[in-house]
């Protein structure tokens, strides 16, 4: 099988529980939110159960189940989110292990509407490129997984609207850590914007940085895209990991003004033409936001 497990079983029991107990620690997770999942060697998955805190998870509580969600082992039920925790692996062959949690201040992008997406911190360019939103679907339906499958090709990092984020990896601590990584860049991202707003890495720059990912290591599903205005439209999130950047070709951070960058991208060719604005949704989202920054 391709991207097999090795860990021994029990050793992933208790990995499971460790990383569950550090979920409900940094309050990622409250009350019996969030699910894990992990392959096992023989096309079977162990999963975390159903209604219980991950907090205080025992290893004994774990399922076993097969690649169609069937269960195999275990004296209690799977997590209701496996079929969205199933469509990762079947996209993925690579994945080994998926984490889903409702880390406060990313699920508050995702709640907004508004991807983790700006080219901001050199680390999250390299190692996740870039969160997009999946669109909302029902908890524990066949909805779930069908949003997802839209990104997760080409992004270890989803944020689920109206939810919470969904981190995969190759082994059950990296798929943890990146959703660190996501609150992190969710709450850097937050405090920017409440102190004026995010100075922004240019596009030769974000190109720098992934090119970079090889040095460092880092095998990414997918590669980034930036268009020529700097905003990655919402097609390319799907086969890219589209990122937000400013074209500057003399600078590395560009203060991010918005406002004007944005109405003269949208003005007709014409120098002078006042006669219609064209604004693409993402475009009006922005000037809203830089509107109500103005009346702070």
């Amino acid at each position: 099988m391709a991207g097999a497990v090795t860990t021994s079983e029990t050793q992933l029991r208790h990995d499971i529980v460790e990383v569950g107990r550090r979920l409900y620690a940094r309050g990622y997770v409250a009350s019996n939110d969030g699910n894990i999942s992990v392959r096992l060697e023989g096309g079977r998955l162990l999963t975390t159960p159903k209604s219980v805190s991950k907090g205080f998870m025992a290893p004994e509580m774990m399922c076993i189940t097969d690649m169609e969600g069937k269960k195999l082992a275990g004296d209690r039920s799977p997590s209701s989110e496996l079929l969205m925790h199933l469509e990762v692996y079947r996209s993925r062959p690579d994945v080994n292990a998926v984490v889903h949690a409702h880390p406060p201040l990313a699920t508050a992008f995702a709640v907004a509407g508004i991807p983790l997406d700006r080219a901001v911190l050199a680390e999250v360019i390299t190692t996740l490129g870039s969160i997009p939103i999946a669109d909302y679907a029902t908890p524990s339906t066949h909805e779930l997984p069908d949003a997802v499958r839209k990104y997760i090709k080409v992004h270890d990092g989803v944020l689920l609207a109206n939810h919470g984020a969904l981190t995969i990896g190759t082994d059950l601590f990296s798929a943890y850590y990146k959703m660190e990584t996501v609150e992190h860049f969710a709450k850097i991202s937050l405090v920017a914007r409440l102190l004026g707003g995010e100075r922004l890495l240019a596009q030769h720059e974000v190109k720098r940085l992934a090119s970079l990912r090889g040095m460092y290591g880092i095998a990414s599903p997918g590669g980034i895209c930036i268009d020529d205005a700097g905003t990655a439209g919402a097609a390319d999130e799907a086969s890219c990991q589209a990122v937000r950047a400013p074209e500057s070709p003399d600078e590395r951070l560009v203060p991010e003004d918005r406002a004007e960058a944005l109405m003269m991208s949208a003005r007709s060719a014409r120098p002078g033409d006042d006669t219609e604005i064209r604004l693409t949704y993402r475009q009006l989202t922005a000037l809203i936001e830089e509107a109500v920054r103005s009346l702070q």
